[in-house]
């Protein structure tokens, strides 16, 4: 059994389609669906249902869509084993992180891995809670930083962090800014990412407490985008302060505390995710380790300026 074939037959399987599959794996559509049709003549056993949404798994792609996945995790292993004879882990670790956390995260992360892991290869990627999840379900990425995460059997979470949202305004002489009420941002435009965006969903249930609804000006993805737009005075958002603290111009917002009815700031939980249905290699278990520890520090230092 080729070994290529058996990743791009479990690449296809859990992302339940050859496009995407050849998207993630970096290879031809056409060359992928004839690697995956050679292995299905040499096991003869159809291990793919295609349809017009896709492929699924038939009874045989399922068994060997678990004994697959073990197989490539025993492969890599035994890849780290032979990388640590010669001084180290090695590997790539694909890693998910929000757009706010990974401006705070990702040049000293980036450094630290470097220097602790020199013999392994670091992918971060930026994205939303939601489709991480489903990254990591996929196999394309091995760890993920998520906002609000809920627990659930194929997923592993950590409690990591968490982070203070604030009200961000563009910069007002005015040097004390008192803090705001969830009642007085119910009242202001805010410039707000779309569903299902975790810090939208967070801002809408703290209003929802006090039974009000957000006043939505724009629908905007992206912290650069939505922070050009407040200091351009088009309305105000909600954002963690790391978003602000590590802005190329910092000095040109005001950062407002939130008031809740139960805390003096409104925060948001950040959490480590892992696959709870593939077991993380030696490379990726030093990572997670290094995230958590480099988050924490990270992320609390720049609260605190």
């Amino acid at each position: 059994m080729d070994l290529k074939q058996l990743e791009y037959f479990v690449r296809v399987a859990e992302l339940g389609s050859f496009t995407r599959a050849a998207m993630a794996l970096g290879v031809a559509q056409p060359a992928l669906s004839r690697q995956v049709r050679l292995l299905e003549v040499e096991l003869r056993q159809t291990l793919l249902a295609r349809n017009g949404r896709g492929a699924v798994p038939t009874e045989a792609g399922a068994l060997l869509l678990e004994h697959g996945r073990g197989i490539l995790h025993q492969v890599e292993r035994a890849r780290e084993e032979l990388a640590r004879m010669r001084g180290g882990l090695a590997g790539r670790v694909a890693l998910g992180l929000p757009p706010s956390v990974a401006r705070a995260l990702a040049v000293p992360l980036t450094h630290a891995f470097r220097a602790q892991l020199p013999e392994a290869r670091l992918a971060i990627t930026e994205g939303l809670s939601t489709s991480m999840q489903e990254a990591l379900l996929s196999g394309r990425l091995d760890i993920a930083v998520l906002y609000n995460a809920q627990p659930r059997p194929d997923i592993d979470i950590t409690p990591l962090a968490s982070e203070e949202l604030v009200l961000v305004q563009a910069a007002t002489p005015e040097k004390d800014t008192p803090a705001a009420t969830l009642g007085e941002i119910a009242e202001l435009p805010l410039i707000i990412p779309s569903r299902p965006n975790a810090i939208r969903m967070h801002i809408e249930a703290a209003l929802a407490s006090v039974g009000r609804t957000p006043r939505i000006e724009l629908e905007i993805d992206g912290v650069p985008a939505i922070l050009d737009l407040v200091a351009g005075g088009a309305g105000c958002a909600i954002l963690s302060r790391n978003a602000i603290a590590t802005a190329p111009r910092p000095e040109a917002y005001s950062a407002r505390c939130i008031e809740t009815r139960h805390a003096p700031a409104l925060r948001i939980a950040l959490y480590t995710a892992v696959s709870a249905l593939r077991p993380a290699t030696r490379t990726q278990q030093a990572a997670l380790t290094l995230v958590r520890a480099l988050a924490r520090e990270q992320l609390d230092a720049h609260e605190d300026n």
